[in-house]
């Protein structure tokens, strides 16, 4: 009976941990005062970074009922992970590990796995068609180190056999999980057991990928001589054998064992400064598998796998640090001028815009983060500035009565009045922008906050960070230097801690607008330095203005999502109108439009002539109009 043709690449077993990275460089773990949080175990981290590098993986693997758990299945799928292997333990926690870095050659690290969900891997885990559906299973030495975890994989292996599939075993050498050594001794990387070796004896046989560093391998072949060892290993298997030699490179042996380690087919390293090695191994797998599971030369997998290890080194945290095959592949044709792989700016765009939430294509948000205007009309009508709080949760209501739960729509809320609004519309899964800027501030100025990284960082990650900036070619100089190194201070803010950014440019308050007025003020804020992964742009008066901003936006930066369109109070017809216009612009991706759906509305609703229910209707009916305007302009456009 034929085989069938597997689905995945490969199917990665074992831990799922979620690890709590010190943030506090050369800290002592006992001193830390915040942590960054991230998936980790190493099987888990090399399906994600498979799957970055355009594997299709999957891992089996168990997770706790509870927020840590759900926040692993969710990276997983964000990550395009299968994940009909990871079950979940009514009964057990998810596992945590707690990290540090304190110097280039110390990581402190505590495992809190006892009773953990990940340890109680069992065989009842192990599906034999999923196992069935992967080109190739990933088997971790950690998870043979108990009687129920190790059957799993036994099981695994032995359905992988009988399917014709290939079995991977990363050696992977924790010596605490072995019992040891104590809580406080995760750092270990070595301590020799013959049982161990023993242990592992069996394994080897019936693996035709065996990698591991120099000591993992001595422990795997049971000779701290890493020759004697590997060919130890190759007495009872015909596996290639990948040594991993830290700075050094890799060294591989796909058959007999040369007289000496220099004689297999090398992969030199990429001289790199070393910022934290823990994750460095599960990212070399992640590239060395890239290349094994499609069959390129040996030479080729050790130049995927060293310079993935590299990235790795090179950053803080695991599993999201591990390249993509974008990112990749830049590295490789370019190169990078800096040791520190973490200060390449080039190098870190390219892996931010292809490691960021997915976001809808298009965005259709209803902009109701006004401050001073609203202000301004509560003021008129004689209501206390409170109840603009009230109504920005009412026009929370109409944009969800005209999404209906669909994607791709949006609103921009600030947390001056719209706290609870913004609670409630996150709530409802909208794309949202808050924003930053003071409002009408020429220079530009943050609202309240001079340290604006500290204030993000308490911000939810997927809450985009929008800044309104006046910004016109024919600024005196001083204005433009001025306002230039504060969207700096920003942009550098929003990439440290992990928030999007939507640069709103408006010109025309400042200067005539033509056909190369707003794109020149992209291409200046391009070459300084500034790749927002949104524009939010006035509308252009032709098609040859909008064709000029895409031109920019592609030469620059083709990574970014795009542009909306901004309303500036327009009536109704005009909007319509630049949408039209704007309908054959690949870069324009939707609008957000505030004034001319709220204006009337919120003056109405704060002087008391109308109620709630005919506040919601009326901005929900203007709203509804301008997207089914929208909509159409863009249907009329494809055909």
């Amino acid at each position: 009976m034929p085989v069938a043709a597997p689905s995945l690449d490969l199917i990665a077993i074992g831990r799922s941990s979620v690890d709590l990275y010190g943030q506090q460089i050369g800290g002592r773990l006992e001193d830390m005062g915040s942590f960054s949080k991230a998936v980790g175990g190493c099987p888990t981290n090399i399906a994600i970074g498979t799957a970055r590098l355009g594997l299709r993986s999957g891992v089996i693997t168990r997770v706790g009922d509870e927020h840590m758990g759900r926040f692993i299945r969710e990276q997983l799928a964000r990550e395009g992970v299968a994940v009909d292997g990871v079950h979940t333990d009514p009964a057990r926690l998810t596992a945590l590990v707690i990290l540090g870095v304190r110097d280039d050659t110390s990581f402190p690290l505590i495992f809190y796995r006892d009773n953990c969900a990940d340890g109680a891997l069992d065989e009842s885990d192990i599906d034999e068609a999923f196992i069935a559906s992967a080109a190739s299973v990933v088997v971790t030495g950690t998870h043979f180190a108990r009687p129920a975890s190790n059957a799993a994989q036994r099981s695994a292996m032995r359905i992988a056999r009988a399917h014709g599939r290939r079995v991977v075993l990363d050696v992977d050498y924790r010596p605490n999980l072995w019992g040891l050594a104590g809580h406080g001794a995760g750092e270990s990387r070595y301590i020799h057991s013959d049982d161990v070796t023993a242990h592992l004896a069996p394994i080897l046989p019936d693996c035709d990928l065996i990698v591991g560093t120099e000591e993992e391998l001595h422990i795997a072949g049971g000779s701290e001589d890493t020759l004697a060892a590997i060919r130890a290993i190759r007495a009872v298997s015909a596996a290639t054998i990948v040594c991993k030699r830290g700075p050094m490179g890799c060294v591989v042996f796909p058959g007999a064992i040369p007289d000496s380690l220099d004689d297999g087919v090398r992969g030199p390293g990429f001289p790199v400064e070393v910022y934290n090695v823990l994750g460095a191994g599960d990212a070399f797998m992640s590239g060395f598998l890239r290349g094994w599971l499609r069959d390129e030369p040996l030479e080729t997998c050790c130049t995927y796998a060293n310079a993935c290890g590299a990235f790795a080194v090179s950053r803080l945290l695991c599993s999201p640090e591990s390249p993509t095959w974008t990112e990749l592949s830049y590295f490789l044709a370019h190169g990078s001028k800096h040791r520190a792989l973490r200060l390449d700016t080039d190098i870190n765009h390219v892996h931010w815009a292809t490691t960021r939430r997915p976001q809808p294509a298009t965005v259709m948000a209803l902009a109701i983060d006004h401050r001073a205007q609203l202000e301004t009309i509560a003021a008129a009508e004689g209501a206390p500035p409170a109840r603009i709080n009230a109504f920005k949760s009412l026009a929370v209501q109409a944009a969800a009565r005209v999404a209906a739960g669909r994607p791709g729509y949006g609103m921009l809320l600030d947390s001056r009045f719209g706290r609870e609004a913004l609670f409630e519309a996150d709530a409802l899964g909208f794309w949202l922008a808050r924003p930053v800027e003071l409002p009408g501030s020429r220079p530009l100025e943050f609202d309240g906050f001079a340290d604006i990284g500290s204030h993000l960082a308490e911000w939810p990650v997927t809450h985009t960070v929008k800044c309104l900036c006046f910004y016109h070619p024919e600024d005196a100089e001083a204005l433009k230097l001025q306002q230039e190194k504060t969207l700096l201070r920003l942009a550098e803010a929003c990439r440290v801690v992990g928030r999007e950014l939507l640069v709103e440019i408006i010109a025309g308050k400042h200067g005539r607008l033509h056909d190369e007025t707003v794109a020149s003020v992209l291409a200046r804020l391009y070459e300084i330095g500034i790749k927002p992964d949104w524009w939010k742009l006035e509308p252009q008066e032709t098609t040859k203005a909008w064709a000029n901003i895409g031109a920019v936006i592609s030469r620059h930066d083709p990574f970014c999502r795009g542009v909306v369109m901004l309303g500036l109070e327009a009536p109704k017809d005009d909007l319509i109108r630049a949408f039209r216009l704007a309908a054959d612009a690949p870069a324009v991706k939707g609008f957000a439009v505030g004034r001319t759906i709220f204006a009337e509305p919120a003056k109405e609703w704060l002087g008391g002539r109308i109620d709630d229910e005919a506040a919601i209707a009326a901005m929900a009916r203007s709203f509804g109009e301008l997207v089914a305007a929208w909509q159409s302009a863009r249907r009329m456009q494809a055909a």
